[in-house]
């Protein structure tokens, strides 16, 4: 066995929030993506926009991502959501001061409906390019976008109590954001494939269960070892410790087509890590799920979305997963007037009854025959209006 990797665990007072959304750069006349990304960040760079740290630490700025396609808006960390709202509002105008006289159009979702994975060019970092050939045909595929939201933490003890315990409200998460129903021009049968997609990569997907701080080191070391990852935050699980920053980082989410959903599902993890955080000084045990019903509940999530029927409990009683939602907001009250966030917590009940990004885009083929192009043009009229618009 190697060596344990020495992750460390940084700094951050409890429950502050950050964002990161992953958003695709379009061409608006063919309504598919454009390789324009790094030129993108060279020009914000040149405005003097794209700042990655200060003094203070991280504050908002925009970086690349494996494709050139992708680029992405990192919040500060904040006392709230609103402040990571704030921070995505100013850097989303700053950029389309550059995209805009570029004639590009900016979307967010889960996929791009219609791009190919042929079509497309990988970053020129080294990293990049050793994580190309390393997966292969899977790495082509990668046209995905998440949003990511890091809570902080203040005690590195409760990093993976807090990882174990939030996988019960994976199908929560994965049902409200399901925003990629279509892959390659094909309706793929699946609220989230882009979920299914990226766990095709070894280092991705559900996160291993561990149950100390050394059994993760000893985890990572062993990863290196055999150059699996060259440093753990290419670990890539839905949900992972950042010993980075010495946050939860929630990866579970599709990209949101629009701010406002984005800052709901924001908040909605916001308020849950906050939440089982106080059952842990109040020496409550968190609610686990054994592993195979966190997979089966992937899936589910995955596949049906809100109409999914998931696993609540260890002894496999089930219900709606809408039910669940409902009830779980109803416990959520409190802490979201705590954390300053019951506005943007307010949200998931217009999902619910609106539905969301992967059914407003269905309804938009359906009006249009199946065509994918307008499902598009709806999705980048969402990214400029802020909100989600009715099929």
């Amino acid at each position: 066995m190697s060596s344990p990797a020495q992750l460390g665990f940084g700094e951050s007072p409890r429950s502050t929030v950050g964002i990161e959304w992953e958003i695709g750069l379009v061409e608006p006349g063919t309504a598919d993506l454009s390789q324009a990304g790094p030129e993108v960040l060279e020009a914000l760079a040149r405005d003097g926009g794209n700042r990655q740290r200060g003094s203070g630490g991280l504050i908002p700025h925009v970086t690349g991502e494996y494709m050139k396609n992708t680029i992405e808006l990192v919040s500060g960390v904040g006392s709230t959501v609103a402040d990571a709202g704030a921070d995505l509002t100013r850097t989303l105008e700053h950029v389309r001061t550059v995209t805009d006289p570029m004639g590009l159009e900016l979307m967010g979702g889960g996929t791009h409906p219609f791009a190919r994975g042929a079509d497309q060019e990988i970053g020129d970092k080294e990293r990049y390019a050793r994580i190309r050939e390393r997966t292969g045909v899977w790495g082509t595929q990668l046209i995905i976008w998440g949003l990511h939201v890091h809570v902080g933490i203040e005690d590195r003890e409760k990093a993976l109590p807090l990882m174990r315990g939030m996988l019960k409200y994976f199908p929560h998460l994965q049902a409200l954001s399901a925003a990629s129903p279509y892959w390659a021009g094909e309706h793929s049968g699946y609220a989230s494939n882009r979920s299914l997609l990226f766990q095709q990569i070894p280092s991705s997907g559900l996160p291993l269960a561990f149950r100390t701080w050394q059994e993760l080191e000893a985890y990572a070391g062993d990863m290196m070892h055999v150059g699996a990852v060259e440093v753990f935050n290419e670990v890539h699980w839905d949900i992972r410790p950042s010993p980075k920053f010495g946050t939860l980082e929630v990866r579970v989410c599709d990209g949101p087509t629009n701010l406002t959903e984005a800052l709901t599902l924001a908040a909605l993890v916001h308020c849950l890590v906050e939440h089982l955080s106080t059952q842990l000084d109040q020496g409550r045990d968190l609610v686990e799920l054994p592993p195979w019903y966190v997979t089966e509940n992937k899936f589910r999530s995955a596949r049906y979305g809100l109409d999914a029927t998931v696993i609540l409990d260890a002894h496999g009683n089930q219900g709606h997963v809408v039910d669940a939602i409902g009830k779980l907001l109803v416990e959520l009250e409190p802490v979201a007037h705590r954390l300053g966030c019951a506005g943007e917590l307010a949200g998931v009940r217009d999902i619910v009854r609106t539905g969301p990004s992967y059914r407003r885009q269905q309804e938009v083929a359906a009006a249009h025959d199946g065509d994918l192009v307008p499902v598009v043009r709806a999705m980048m009229e969402e990214m400029r209006a802020g909100r989600p618009l009715a099929g």
